[in-house]
């Protein structure tokens, strides 16, 4: 029997960017995260990734650096995962634009993935409160 998980799921994330902005909730994950580049017949455990990106280089991989430290993949940047718990649609336009913007007026570097939930953001380690504290910043202004 075939399943369409789709189906179930709520589907209907918010486009409006003022909503977006006022409902941005960022919450912190624990962990530090890395970014590394691996071949596609690595024997890394893809259950220890938290997500993938297959370029024509290679394949993208994030996960917690304690991993990629035990698979001694070498990375450059060491981050830290702040969510953004607004469903926000994939359609939204704006949102990406606004935080990140804010982020680099605060001198943070931020790396966005975009999921079907929610939004997603890799900072700097070293910046992670500040980042969240600018976050929140950013949905404090929009009410």
């Amino acid at each position: 029997m075939v399943f369409n998980v789709c189906s179930l799921m709520d589907t209907n994330g918010v486009k409006n960017l003022t909503t977006l902005l006022q409902q941005l909730e960022p919450e912190l994950n624990d962990g530090e995260y890395v970014f590394c580049t691996i071949q596609e017949n690595s024997s890394l455990d893809l259950a220890q990734v938290l997500f993938s990106f297959k370029e024509q280089e290679g394949l993208t991989v994030v996960l917690l650096k304690e991993a990629a430290d035990k698979a001694a993949l070498p990375y450059s940047f060491v981050s830290s995962w702040i969510t953004l718990k607004v469903h926000s649609s994939l359609e939204a336009v704006g949102l990406t634009a606004a935080f990140s913007t804010a982020l680099a007026k605060a001198g943070i570097s931020c790396n966005v993935v975009a999921a079907f939930y929610h939004d997603h953001i890799f900072v700097p380690s070293k910046d992670a409160v500040n980042a969240i504290q600018v976050l929140k910043s950013c949905a404090s202004q929009a009410t």
